[in-house]
Order: structure tokens, then C-alpha cells, then sequence
């Protein structure tokens, strides 16, 4: 009898030693032979099917059945979690269907910038994230999303501060929206507020005059100077004759050389010909131009022209007659390299 419970007790042990090892082989045994780390991207409705070949094609599994094994231990291949997600070398079977069951994914960087239209802002985001550029597209000419937000389809774009954020690639057009909206609330802060309506201006108008002045500015530190030339204009009831609101205005961005024809273009969006600020911003207001205009320069000028050396720089000037010197002297240049439009 004794030798018979001693037989079963090493049954039990070989059986629990054996269960062991294939736990371990199977389930706990590092599976990825990847060398760095891979990002996979599985879209909304995938199914175990989809998560298998992406896994194939991606050939980073040194044993597939293994994998498949273990997602029936654990009772996973239902239904799978869209997303974009990084698998790491060396982890286990155990660890990649935990991290797929779970939808623990990876954000991914969205970065965009030099951003003009809503149709841009689309293309862009839309090869970075899921959601395409004609669901984004859509949700943006739709006011009806964001109204409540105090926004229409002119002034949305104030909402997309460029810069490189991190976003889960699963989010779909409304998501992009809200969490670009937190970031715009997050950037108003009561601080800024407070400078703006120190300058006389809302938070919608200092979008729409930053991206005037990221228009103008092709040196950062001219940014300030030049605000605080739109911010005089405004006070003095002039009109800003903004040359890049006259581009926005005939849809044409490429122009150098801002003609008398362009001017009697009939858009409010045309500071020569409206005064004030146009209806909406004329690109996505950068965090540097928005924070040049809340802290503008304190000055007298009234007017400012790009200098002819090619610097990137400009004149500044308080009067019309040394403002139209310098303007000549560009004009000059620009007939000298036959710049005509």
C-alpha cells in the first residue's frame, strides 16, 4: 500500500513538474524575437483574425502556435481592441494577450504645423491618427460640434494650437477635436486672459491676430514688434493692410508680391479694405505668435515693410512718408529680381 501512495505522490509531482514546464514553454517563455521594439496598428473592428496576420506579416513571434495556445488558456480571441499597439522584445505569450485583451496601446506623436486651412488640418492629422481626413474634414464643416464651444467654422481653427501631442491612433474625429479643445483651454489660462484683455483683446481675437503675425514674421524675434504694430492700427481705428490676409483672402498662398488688383478682392477677410480684424484666423495661431501678441511690444509704429536684403527682417517706421522710403526701396528689389505676383 505504501508503495502505492509512494508511486502516486511521484505521479502527482512528475505531473505538476510537467504542467510546469509547459506552462513555462508556452505561456511564460518569451515568444517576441524581435531586436527593438515593433509598433503594430489594428483598426476599429478587428478581430482575432486581423490581430493573427498582422502578427505574421510583422514576423516577430518565434513560435505563432504558442501565442495561439495561450489566447485560449486565457480565453482571448473574442472580440480584439483596436489601436496602435509596441510589442517589446522579449516579452511572453502572456504578456502580449494581456496587453491586447486590456487595450493597454501606445499613444503615438501627432505633430502638425504651418497649418492654413481646415482642409490642411484634415490631411495632416488624418495621416497620423485612424480617423481619415474625410471624417475629419466632415466633423470640422460641421458646426454643430463644436457650436457650444463658442466656435463656428471661421474660427475652429484657433482651437489647433501646432505642436507635437500625444494621442492614442484609435481616436476618431470628435476625439481629436476635444483634446485639441483642452489643450486651447489649458493655453488660456487666467494669466493670459488677463493679458489679453490688458491689450484690449479677447482670446478669439488674439488668435486671429497671432495668425497674422506668424504670417508676416519669418524671424521669431520680430514677432513682438509686429504685433504691437497691429495692436496701434487697431487702436488708432486704421485699417491693418495685412498682406497676408489679402493671400487668405484669394486663396492663393504662393503669392510674393501683393498687386492693386488682390486688394479690391470683396472678402471681409481683406484688411485693405475692412477694417478691424477678419471674422476668423488666417492659419493655426502658433504658441509663439500667440504669446507675441499678449506681450507685445510697447511702441509708436504704425507701419512695417520686409527690408530688401533678404534678411527676413523689415523696416519699422512711425510715419507714412518714412514707411513709403522704405517701401520703395522693396519694391525696387523685387522689380530688380523681376518678382511680378
Amino acid at each position: 500500500m505504501k508503495r502505492i501512495l509512494l508511486t502516486l505522490f511521484y505521479i502527482v509531482i512528475a505531473t505538476g513538474l510537467a504542467a510546469v514546464v509547459f506552462l513555462w514553454s508556452i505561456v511564460l517563455r518569451e515568444n517576441v524575437k524581435a531586436e527593438e521594439p515593433v509598433r503594430i496598428y489594428l483598426p476599429t473592428g478587428s478581430d482575432f483574425r486581423v490581430l493573427k496576420d498582422t502578427l505574421d506579416r510583422a514576423d516577430i513571434l518565434r513560435n505563432r502556435k504558442s501565442f495561439l495556445i495561450t489566447s485560449r488558456l486565457k480565453s482571448f480571441g473574442r472580440t480584439v481592441k483596436p489601436g496602435s499597439y509596441i510589442i517589446e522584445p522579449g516579452m511572453s505569450n502572456n504578456r502580449l494577450v494581456n496587453m491586447f485583451r486590456s487595450g493597454r496601446q501606445a499613444p503615438v506623436n501627432v505633430t502638425f504645423n504651418n497649418i492654413r486651412t481646415l482642409g490642411e488640418l484634415a490631411g495632416k492629422i488624418g495621416r497620423q491618427i485612424e480617423a481619415d481626413s474625410a471624417s475629419l474634414t466632415a466633423f470640422l464643416n460641421d458646426e454643430s460640434n463644436y457650436s457650444e464651444d463658442g466656435f463656428d467654422v471661421r474660427t475652429v481653427i484657433s482651437v489647433f494650437i501646432p505642436d507635437t501631442y500625444q494621442l492614442y491612433w484609435s481616436v476618431d474625429a470628435r476625439g481629436f477635436y476635444r483634446r485639441m479643445l483642452k489643450e486651447y483651454r489649458d493655453y488660456w489660462n487666467k494669466e493670459r486672459r488677463a493679458l489679453a484683455e490688458a491689450k484690449g483683446l479677447t482670446p478669439a481675437e488674439v488668435s486671429v491676430m497671432a495668425s497674422i503675425v506668424d504670417e508676416e514674421a519669418s524671424k521669431e524675434d520680430e514677432k513682438p514688434r509686429i504685433a504691437g504694430v497691429y495692436i496701434n492700427r487697431l487702436r488708432a481705428g486704421m485699417p491693418l493692410q495685412a498682406d497676408p490676409t489679402v493671400k487668405f483672402a484669394v486663396n492663393d498662398f504662393t503669392l510674393r508680391r501683393v498687386l492693386n488688383r488682390h486688394l479690391e478682392v470683396d472678402s471681409p477677410y481683406n484688411t485693405y479694405k475692412y477694417a478691424g480684424l477678419p471674422p476668423g484666423p488666417i492659419r493655426c495661431p502658433s504658441r509663439s505668435g500667440l504669446d507675441a501678441v499678449l506681450n507685445a511690444e510697447d511702441h509708436e509704429y504704425l507701419f512695417f515693410v520686409a527690408r530688401p536684403d533678404g534678411s527676413g527682417y523689415h523696416h519699422f517706421s512711425r510715419t507714412l512718408a518714412e514707411h513709403n522710403r522704405y517701401a520703395e526701396s522693396y519694391r525696387r528689389e523685387l522689380n530688380r529680381r523681376r518678382i511680378y505676383r
